[in-house]
């Protein structure tokens, strides 16, 4: 058996924005697509499964609720897996899991095997899906990231437009272990999409000489679970702004069907609202991605970010106010831009403040903080509406959450995250890459041609009383000026490489 490549992301291979990047993009178009609409779909078979085994809608609610938080909570057990093992096997295995959990689901006799078999198991295998297929988007695409990202989050929308009447017509021509079954199925082809995610490789070494310092080099081992991206400022402020969005950012979804039920609306007329939110939200996120992908809007990209939750959070409040159908229509209209930004830049952003080589460790970490707000949020506005009884304080929480998520991402970046230094010339530069080991060799190579080119001419002028011993040699930063021929320099600089093979030219070292 052939030996597996590990994707430790530490290649240092370009990444070809393009190429076999685009059949990754679809990998992770269609697990974003499971990911969040998957445990939406579900919520279809809730009566059945009331009707069935006699519970009421908030046990049957809590299959939802174990998905997303298995979903999210999960994420510091991927990355460990994705950093021991890399992406493309713990995707496969988690193609399984998913698929294994509603197979089993259909075998059902109570609701705490629903819990176990939907919730947890399947729960799981989305979360080994979701964040391995964001990690290696990452690594394929660096220019057209953020209109990649944008892509890959349209699968979302475009999934539940597709999963919820799939689940109605399963439900009704098998009923709901016929569907549960069916849909297991269905989640296989979360092996396929893994199976897309090639690791990247570098390009083979000819050079014996290459071959001899790899092996020579020891590899470091990769960290685990990195959780020195705490000390990045900019990571610290993101997961709180993060941890504070999410608190209100799934409560309108959640509860503007019921709002217009409240309002005297028709079911059919009501469920309409999650489509057209659905179809906005479509076309918003790959135009966010492109627009975040130009050049003067990728550099703010994080306030491009707290403009999209100042939208959203100000179109819930200002939904609030709703009092009939259609304000309600131009509400989940605006809704789903905004809420299509937000989709599309929230990873754009993590990976532009982390970086790849630690974006598998943020992006686990990070979920593993939003899960715990994702069971609070929701939840929250349920109590809230049962003690008011009035829509209009639920969705003015919402608001003012995502308000002031955004409000603590820009202020605190433009408070405490400083602008990188402006980088020095080119010539500056080259002086400033040259390492202590290279001038020493510089030096001596001068040094040896200096004699060879004297005891053959015998005439050659003397260089300056200015000699450098070995014990001298190596505190020396920079060389000293030495009074030999443009030949010789040429012939001495040829022998200085750095440690990547690249040539330091006379001009820049001397």
């Amino acid at each position: 058996m052939g030996g597996a490549v590990v994707d430790t992301g530490d290649s240092g291979v370009k990444a070809p924005d393009g190429g076999w990047g685009w059949a990754v993009l679809f990998g992770c178009f269609v697990i974003t697509g499971f990911s969040y609409a998957f445990p939406k779909a579900v919520s279809v078979f809730f009566k059945e499964l009331i009707r069935e085994f006699g519970v009421g809608y908030s046990d049957t609610a809590w299959i939802s609720s174990i998905l997303l938080a298995m979903l999210y909570g999960s994420g510091p057990i991927c990355s460990i897996l994705v950093n021991r093992f890399g992406c493309r096997p713990v995707m496969m295995v988690g193609g399984l899991f998913a698929s294994l959990g509603m197979i089993l689901a259909s075998f059902a006799t109570n609701i705490m095997h629903i819990y176990l078999c939907t919730g947890v198991i399947t729960g799981l295998g989305l979360a080994l899906n979701f964040q391995p297929s964001l990690i290696m988007l990452n690594r394929y695409f660096s220019e057209k990231r953020p209109l990649a990202n944008g892509l890959a989050a349209a699968g979302s929308p475009v999934a539940l437009c597709c999963l919820s009447p799939l689940g109605q017509v399963l439900q009704y021509q098998y009923g709901w272990r016929g569907g549960f079954l069916i849909l297991g199925g269905i989640l296989l082809n979360c092996c396929a999409c893994g199976a897309l995610m090639r690791p990247l490789t570098g390009p083979k070494k000819t050079s014996e000489v290459d071959e001899k310092e790899t092996e020579t080099k020891p590899k470091p081992k990769p960290k685990l679970l990195d959780f020195t991206v705490f000390k990045d400022r900019g990571f610290l402020i993101y997961t709180v702004a993060a941890a504070i969005m999410v608190l209100g950012l799934f409560v309108p979804p959640v509860f503007v069907v019921s709002y217009a039920k409240e309002l005297g609306n028709e079911d059919t007329k009501s469920a309409l609202l999650l489509t057209i939110l659905g179809f906005i939200d479509i076309f918003a996120r790959p135009t966010c991605g492109i627009i975040a992908g130009l050049k003067w809007v990728r550099p703010r990209c994080v306030y491009l970010f707290s403009f999209a939750m100042i939208f959203n959070g100000t179109t819930d409040i200002v939904g609030s106010m709703a009092s009939d159908y259609p304000s309600l229509v131009v509400f989940c209209i605006f809704f789903g831009i905004s809420y299509g930004m937000v989709g599309a830049l929230q990873f754009e952003v993590l990976m532009a403040i982390v970086g790849t080589e630690k974006f598998s460790s943020a992006i686990g970490l990070v979920l593993l903080v939003e899960a715990i707000a994702v069971l609070v949020g929701p939840p929250g506005a349920g109590r809230l509406l049962d003690a008011t009884k009035n829509y209009m304080y639920v969705f003015l929480l919402a608001g003012c959450e995502v308000v002031l998520s955004a409000l603590v991402l820009a202020i605190c970046n433009m408070l405490f995250i400083k602008r990188k230094p402006q980088q020095p010339d080119p010539p500056a530069k080259m002086e400033m890459a040259i390492t202590e080991t290279e001038m020493e060799e510089l030096n001596k190579a001068t040094k040896d041609d200096q004699d060879n080119v004297g005891g053959e001419n015998g005439k050659k002028q003397a260089v300056e009383p200015e000699t450098i011993t070995k014990s001298d040699a190596k505190k020396v930063q920079e060389p000293e000026s030495t009074g030999v021929d443009s030949i010789e320099v040429e012939n001495a600089s040829k022998k200085v490489s750095e440690a990547n093979g690249v040539v330091v030219e006379p001009e820049s070292s001397l």
